[in-house]
């Protein structure tokens, strides 16, 4: 923990009277100069903090940041989030995560930015990040399961999410296979999952997670894939960050140890009752063309089961898709 956090501790256990430069210098063990230049790099950040003279300093008012040592108070888990990275602004979230797992990271390192100037989905494609507004977050896990088993993992991390809107945010979520979490019919939520792994090992697998939390209208691009949401648009409510985070976090947890514990199975049945196209006709488009079928559920590894219209059941592996909702959509 930095001495900016250290002192930002100080104040909201003191947030009912002042504290004194000269008490915070004794207790941290710090200069009062460093004191001095510490607040003031709190203020910057967007902190209102009063000083008074003879008395000291008090928060009056903290911003919507994701700050490492809110997300690790009172977060309670054993595994995630034992060692929290915030930034204010990064490339990547899985970026970074990955040059951490590959620097020796613990399993469970979290890693969150308030901005991401290069955050991406499936496919290359590009996830707008704007500065905060949403939650751009990426876990390093060390599973040891076999390497066919890892992308069992990216369900995992979507029935953590689509729980979370529900607990927080009161919202109706639904799971779009293979990475997407959708809100009415819109994308409110991205996964993109990485491995890093031999023939039969894995060396670690990243979670990244995008959702659209408090995001205008205006903020989303002109041109999308997908229709997309955030909880802002949907309730017309701002939801507050930091309990979003930590709720997903625990729900993560969770669902991993049972992972671990009970294997894919549990998680599969989950993720099929948010699936709303589970029994349903629908459109999946491949680079080769366009399959039609009903989903019946998941495989194993995670590909899709689509039951052809003469009773075949095809393995979906890759492609988008989207439910029938038109007679031209077959033509």
């Amino acid at each position: 923990m930095t001495s900016r956090d250290e002192i930002l501790n100080l104040f909201r256990t003191n947030s009912d009277h002042y504290i004194s430069g000269q008490k915070i210098s004794h207790l941290l063990k710090i200069s009062r100069a460093a004191v001095w230049k510490q607040v003031k790099a709190l203020r910057e950040l967007g902190f209102e903090i009063e000083a008074k003279h003879s008395l000291g300093y008090r928060l009056l008012a903290a911003p919507d940041l994701l700050l490492a040592s809110d997300i690790e108070s009172g977060l309670n888990c054993r595994l995630i989030g034992q060692t929290v990275v915030a930034l204010t602004e990064t490339d990547s979230t899985n970026a970074q995560a990955r040059q951490l797992a590959e620097d020796g990271a613990i399993e469970g390192t979290v890693v969150v930015a308030d901005r991401q100037s290069a955050g991406r989905g499936r496919l290359g494609r590009r996830w707008e990040s704007p500065s905060g507004v949403n939650l751009y977050c990426s876990i390093l896990l060390r599973p040891q399961i076999p390497v066919q088993q890892a992308p069992q993992l990216t369900f995992l991390s979507a029935v953590a999410v689509a729980e979370t809107l529900e607990k927080v945010c009161h919202l109706s979520a639904k799971v779009k296979w293979p990475n997407d979490i959708l809100v009415n019919g819109a994308k409110i939520s991205g996964l993109l999952n990485e491995m890093n792994a031999e023939t039969e090992q894995i060396h670690f697998v990243i979670l990244g997670v995008g959702v659209n939390l408090n995001m205008l209208e205006e903020q989303f691009p002109e041109s999308l894939n997908y229709p997309a949401t955030s909880v802002l648009l949907e309730t017309g409510k701002s939801v507050d960050r930091l309990m979003f985070l930590q709720t997903f976090l625990r729900c993560l947890e969770q669902y991993y140890a049972e992972f671990l514990e009970e294997g894919f199975t549990p998680i599969r049945q989950r993720w099929e009752g948010y699936c709303d196209t589970i029994n349903r006709q629908v459109r999946v488009d491949q680079g080769s063309g366009s399959l039609y079928g009903t989903v019946v559920g998941l495989e194993p590894e995670g590909a899709l089961r689509l039951q052809l219209d003469d009773g075949r059941i095809e393995r979906i592996l890759a492609g988008d898709v989207r439910p029938v909702t038109k007679k031209m959509d077959r033509e």
